[in-house]
């Protein structure tokens, strides 16, 4: 029995009891409530979490009085609902949400019920990595070009406050994680231009087998007609075999667009000459490279012309908690990627900085992918890693284990799992030396230590601001 969908009208909530299964931390969850709850809907909201672990969102939605919370316990069955609004960080297995399928209650979800509301075009961004950055850069293009558009989606935002004021002619960039692709495909919708960066395993502990986790992903593409535009990543062999009823444009060493090629360390230009752009990119890494080839593919598809993508090129900072320096402290230097949660997401950074010796701070919970490959890259791609979270233990195991086919000169000194972030902090600081880079780049989730990325990120920041002020 499949879950039944919901296809909302514009005024069909009023009246209706709708349940919310997790509010969480991010924003997502509190504009899903508030959306609801303005459009007349009696709406309840179920999250394990305690008020006191959702204090902030609680705080939000204090001017939302009728809401009725149902925190620090869950019951098995939904009685007498009318529809089902689930957070995307709940996994298709979860009691609740097999009730509602067995009950025929309908299901839907934050990036649901705008894609359906929205009158806006949509450009949506994902792949395994680099789809924060690419969404970002492509955001910043359209309005370095002038246009009118918005962005949201995985990044951390909701739209659905901003409905009213999205027209018809504005561009709306979506990042879209596999859950959200999962939703979207319940409605049978895809993105005008879809862009996937790459392809490779992430989120088995959610998707439970790769097929499914591909599945999802490919819901970008699926539903396309021919006039939508794909973009994607030839290099990427996966993806060469995925397929849509558009066109599709390709970024890669030997595509139309080649990263290694348009932009260097001196100046930027296109493969066919174009467009010499200059100075390099503010972001520094190979990968962010690829990652600019796949944003202006897409801006050149929404209409961008070449000529209007050099100032958002020049101007683009990158992101918070996305390789993002912090400042130096006694001639080391301290980056935060906490935003890197998959193994692919360190080895780009550690590629980016391989002019410098490299303190990282790596580990987190377990999202079930393989390490392998993870930590033969920390064995010889770092100076020391401080290993954190559920996945420290078995990366120090799998370390032990390579070290028999490394020579000892080449590897990294290796750490202990730490029984603290602030522990890790510190002993990556003691193995540091001047001129040496001090790096937050997981490559796992935080969900064991930490609430989200974000958080743990802040953490690092705030670490680094106590040491340099010698708090």
């Amino acid at each position: 029995m499949s879950i039944l969908p919901y296809f909302i009208q514009n005024n069909d909530l009023a009246g209706k009891d709708v349940t919310v299964l997790g509010l969480g931390k991010f924003g997502g969850g509190v504009a899903t409530v508030r959306f609801l709850a303005e459009r007349g809907a009696r709406v309840t909201v179920i999250d394990a979490k305690s008020a006191q672990a959702l204090q902030d969102s609680l705080q939000k939605l204090e001017d939302c009085p009728e809401v009725t919370f149902q925190l620090g316990d869950q019951s098995p069955e939904l009685t007498d609902i009318d529809l089902l609004v689930v957070n995307p960080a709940i996994p298709p297995g979860h009691a609740l949400l097999r009730n509602a399928t067995q009950q025929r209650i309908p299901v839907s979800s934050e990036i649901e019920l705008f894609w359906q509301l929205n009158p806006g075009r949509v450009i949506g961004v994902t792949g395994s990595n680099g789809k924060s950055t690419t969404t970002a850069m492509i955001y910043n293009l359209l309005q370095a070009a002038g246009q009118r558009c918005w962005l949201g989606g995985n990044i951390g935002i909701s739209l659905l406050p901003e409905l009213e004021q999205i027209q018809s002619e504005d561009w709306v960039v979506l990042e879209l994680s596999s859950f959200q692709l999962e939703a979207l495909n319940r409605i049978q919708v895809s993105p005008q231009i879809a862009v996937v960066t790459n392809f490779s395993p992430n989120h088995l502990d959610w998707h439970q087998a790769l097929t499914h986790y591909r599945q999802a992903k490919q819901t970008i593409m699926r539903w396309q007609n021919e006039t939508d535009v794909a973009v994607l990543n030839q290099d990427d062999l996966e993806l060469q075999t995925w397929q849509t009823p558009g066109d599709i444009f390709y970024f890669g060493t030997h595509a139309e667009l080649a990263p290694d090629l348009f932009v260097d360390q001196d100046q930027f230009q296109f493969k066919d000459q174009k467009l010499a752009l200059s100075p390099e990119l503010e972001v520094p890494g190979s990968h962010n490279r690829w990652n600019a080839a796949a944003a202006i593919l897409a801006c050149r598809a929404a209409g961008i012309a070449d000529h209007a993508l050099k100032q958002g090129l020049e101007s683009f900072t990158g992101l918070p908690h996305r390789l993002e320096f912090l400042g130096e402290f006694q001639q080391r230097k301290f980056y935060n990627d906490s935003l890197a949660t998959t193994p692919e997401s360190v080895i780009c950074a550690l590629e980016a900085f391989h002019n410098n010796p490299v303190i990282l701070l790596a580990g987190g919970s377990n999202k079930q992918v393989d390490l392998t490959k993870f930590v033969e890259k920390l064995l010889t791609g770092t100076k020391a890693t401080a290993l954190m979270g559920q996945t420290g233990k078995l990366m120090h195991e799998l370390l032990q284990e390579r070290q028999d086919a490394i020579q000892e000169s080449e590897l990294a000194v290796m750490s202990l799992p730490q029984t603290s972030f602030e522990a890790a902090f510190d002993w990556a600081f003691q193995q540091s030396a001047p001129g040496d880079v001090i790096l937050l780049s997981p490559g796992c989730a935080s969900y064991d230590w930490f609430s989200s990325f974000v958080e743990r990120g802040e953490r690092f920041t705030a670490l680094f601001r106590q040491l340099s002020d010698g708090v």
